[in-house]
């Protein structure tokens, strides 16, 4: 199996979304290992994003650490999610985490879902 240093990282972060995950971090009033992001099965296109604050990291979690923060990435999730960004959005009605994912090939109107292919398990070890 290669090793770590040759894989590729699942995601990174847009300065916004780091600044608003520092935020949350430092707000949880508790010791916090990282913000943990996965997918579910729901919604009308098939999936969705999933976000929690997380006191501990799994020994399964992939985890990405970028511009000062940490990610834990649920195992199931990480060919879905390879080579997303995440961004953090606000307007005048909503402010919101967005991702950018190469692996999604559909959404629903409303943006609460997504439709995504995996990445094949060769390309975590192709270059970015």
């Amino acid at each position: 199996m290669a090793s770590r240093l040759l894989r590729r990282q699942v995601m990174t972060l847009t300065d916004a979304a780091a600044a608003r995950v520092r935020e949350l971090t430092e707000a949880a009033g508790k010791p916090v290992a990282g913000l943990r992001v996965g997918i579910k099965n729901g919604g009308c296109a098939g999936m969705s994003y999933t976000m929690e604050l997380a006191e501990t990291a799994a020994p399964t979690d992939e985890v990405v650490e970028d511009k000062g923060v940490k990610l834990l990435i649920d195992p199931k999730a990480v060919l879905f999610l390879l080579g997303s960004q995440m961004d953090f959005k606000v307007d005048r009605l909503s402010a919101t985490f967005a991702f950018s994912n190469p692996n999604e090939t559909s959404a629903c109107g409303c943006g609460e879902s997504v439709a995504i292919t995996p990445a094949s398990p060769e390309a975590l070890h192709a270059p970015a």
